[in-house]
């Protein structure tokens, strides 16, 4: 299986033991949605609500955290996923949260997984059939292997790579608050960046519906951003939930060496005691 499947390929093995679907949207609390009480209304058949908004480690200093194992391990195991099954995620959100569910996922050492290219929009803009009510799987004994954080980055990894430039910085919030033109209202903070960072905001690797783009398009996009995706790169947003967007494209041009600052600017932004650049950033001040 691809990490990136079509709704036809999903379309054809709805009903197979083989493959679980996983319903991974999450939204911005301007949003004002529910998305479990949307999956209620409607989902692709056999689908199974994530609960991707709760999957995080409310032990961590940092907003939002990655989940532990043993919160995949409880999660999965509710949700009836057995060893060896592939997953698809889908999402039908605007920050296509489900490249959050994948780098989770993966990087729980969970092989074949896979983003449904266009999410639920695509699936309903083709007329393609929903079920409704909660989804009752039996549950199973799931369990993952040990969440690896090689490529996970702390405030600590970024403060050292501002001396050590060993990695890119690639920030995929909107322009103006990357800037500061704007506040990063979404975190109640001041807007701006981390030093060095380049942006590429996460909605230029998208179709106008939703699906990614080519793989040609896509490096355009990182090379426009003055991102080469052969070198190391570390991609942030606000809290890690759309730079997983850049690190699913950057799987997609083939690289798998991506890596996450998963406090993103509601850690960064909040820390007074740590550097900050408004404006466009200028060639001299990329990371490399």
């Amino acid at each position: 299986m691809d990490i990136l499947v079509s709704t036809e390929w999903l379309a054809q093995r709805l009903g197979s033991a083989d493959v679980a679907i996983l319903d991974a949207s999450a939204h911005l609390p301007s949003a004002g949605r529910d998305p479990a009480t949307e999956f209620v209304a409607h989902h692709i058949p056999g689908a199974r609500f994530l609960g991707l908004p709760g999957l995080i480690d409310a032990e961590s200093d940092v907003p939002s955290a990655l989940p532990r194992k043993e919160q995949i391990d409880k999660r999965l195991s509710e949700l009836g996923i057995v060893s060896g099954q592939s997953i698809v995620l889908y999402d039908n959100s605007a920050l296509r949260s489900s490249a959050r569910a994948f780098f989770l996922l993966t990087r729980a050492g969970i092989d074949n997984v896979a983003i449904l290219d266009g999410g639920l929009e695509k699936w309903l803009a083709e007329e393609r059939g929903t079920e409704s009510g909660e989804a009752a799987p039996i549950p199973s004994a799931f369990a993952c292997s040990e969440c690896s954080d090689t490529l996970v980055r702390s405030k600590a990894d970024m403060l050292a790579n501002l001396e050590s430039r060993t990695e890119q910085i690639v920030d995929a919030r909107d322009a103006d608050r990357f800037t500061a033109a704007t506040d990063d209202a979404v975190h109640g903070l001041a807007g701006g960046h981390i030093p060095g960072a380049r942006n590429l905001f996460f909605r230029q690797l998208l179709n106008a519906d939703g699906t990614f783009k080519s793989p040609e398009q896509l490096s355009e996009a990182f090379e426009a951003a003055g991102i080469d995706p052969c070198l190391p790169l570390v991609a942030s947003c606000g809290s890690g939930m759309t730079a997983s967007v850049v690190l699913f494209a950057h799987r997609l041009l083939g690289h798998d060496h991506g890596a996450l600052y998963d406090g993103s600017w509601a850690e960064w932004g909040a820390d007074p005691a740590t550097p900050k650049e408004t404006g466009e950033p200028s060639p001299g001040k990329a990371s490399s």
